[in-house]
């Protein structure tokens, strides 16, 4: 062990009349592991609630949507289907049709958005699917009787505010009906409900109904158009670029947008909030490096006499200042290890556990989720064991320039 690390750890243990520096020493490494854990924390609790709630928005809605400016409908959506699926990184494409209707049981009545789709490509763009609490999509487009009511498929909030339930039967509304000398009459349809789905986002889960592309078109005079075409990458991070090509290939009238530009606002919010959370907290490290300092300071006092001693066997400037700078550290990398395993058990456990529970109609989830980004925690370790690593250039200097005559002069 070279000699300034054994006297630097020496300096560390406590003896009877350095008690006070010792009990200063261990609050300093409990300031840096308090720090780092709550940054760990804080940035697991950002990161969780970002990545959540990317894969709600994903899991509900396609990767990339394709309309028509003036949202005028699509008549030829097959073709533009075909040619999208050439595009590098496509992995599928439906059609969809888009309206806002309400929707009326014998207890409430409520406006949802009503959305026409192909279940066997939705289940290919979307997870919608796998969100499926009872029923199945499939059945949306299952052959039933002549006199049988379509089938609907209801989020679990939407259910739960009609008061209905799997297989009951609710009256769907559009203001958008026939002309008569009486102005534009609502056109309505009996419907039974097929499916419930739980996307986790109460947003959807209180606004969304489906029903068959094939329904929506007679139930909105549409023929054989649609509003629009959804699209599924195999990578969501090079939705983007997808989405470029595609609006390349189709050209105007046709425009497309990916679910990152559709959803910019929110995501980069996040991710302000997020640099500033990290910013504020590392305050908390910046404050237990003046304690360092201070440790320090003290120590230097304390062993002004030792330093001298040592200068006068031959140590050198530079190793005498090496005993501070590795005493320092020594604190910092303990606190910073400390608070790391701190941070990373209390993420775990949170996270597995579900310990903190959230209003899903405030929050958009019903807990809060703990997601830790290797990245993140190496760059806190870094900031940490950097910032203990500057808080002892002064002390250490400081002893370095220590004048062995003047600190023995009255010994």
């Amino acid at each position: 062990m070279p000699y300034q690390l054994f006297i630097g750890l020496r300096y560390l243990r406590a003896k009877r009349k350095q008690t006070f520096i010792s009990l200063i020493s261990i609050i300093s490494v409990g300031g840096v592991g308090l720090g780092v854990m709550a940054l760990i924390i804080v940035l697991a609790v950002m990161s969780g609630f970002e990545g959540d709630l990317r894969d709600k928005i994903i899991g509900t809605n396609s990767h990339v949507v394709i309309l028509k400016h003036g949202r005028g409908a699509l008549d030829n959506y097959n073709e533009i289907i075909e040619k999208v699926k050439t595009v590098e990184h496509v992995v599928a494409a439906a059609p969809f049709i888009y309206t806002q209707v309400m929707i009326s049981s014998e207890k409430n009545v409520t406006g949802v958005v009503l959305r026409g789709i192909d279940p066997v490509g939705e289940a290919q763009v979307t997870n919608l699917g796998k969100n499926m609490v009872e029923g199945d999509l499939k059945s949306l487009s299952a052959d039933k009787p002549a006199d049988a009511p379509e089938g609907i498929v209801l989020g679990m909030e939407l259910a739960r505010n009609l008061a209905v339930f799997y297989g009951d039967e609710i009256n769907v509304v559009s203001p958008a009906g026939a002309m008569t000398p009486m102005g534009m009459a609502p056109k309505s349809m009996r419907m039974r409900i097929v499916g419930i789905f739980n996307s986790g986002m109460y947003e959807y889960d209180s606004s969304l109904a489906y029903i068959s592309l094939k329904s929506a078109q007679d139930f909105l005079n549409m023929g054989a158009r649609v509003t629009g075409v959804e699209v599924g990458v195999d990578d969501i991070y090079q939705a983007e670029e997808a989405a470029d090509k595609i609006q390349a290939l189709l050209g105007f009238p046709y425009w497309s947008r990916d679910w990152m530009e559709i959803n910019r606002n929110l995501f980069s919010a996040l991710k302000l909030e997020k640099l500033a959370m990290f910013i504020i907290l590392t305050l908390i490290v910046i404050v237990a490096a003046f304690n360092i300092i201070s440790t320090l300071i003290m120590m230097v006092m304390e062993k002004s006499k030792d330093i001298a001693i040592l200068k006068s066997m031959g140590a050198s400037a530079r190793s005498i200042m090496y005993i501070f700078i590795l005493e320092g550290l020594i604190i910092g990398l303990v606190g910073t290890i400390l608070g790391g395993i701190g941070g990373a058990a209390t993420c775990y456990l949170a996270d597995k556990y579900k310990l903190i529970k959230l209003a899903g109609d405030v929050y958009y989830m019903n807990y809060l989720p703990f997601k830790m980004r290797l990245s993140e925690v190496a760059v806190i370790c870094f900031a940490s064991v950097l910032i203990s690593f500057l808080a002892t250039l002064y002390p250490s200097r400081q002893a370095a320039k220590l004048d062995p005559a003047v600190a023995l002069r009255y010994e």
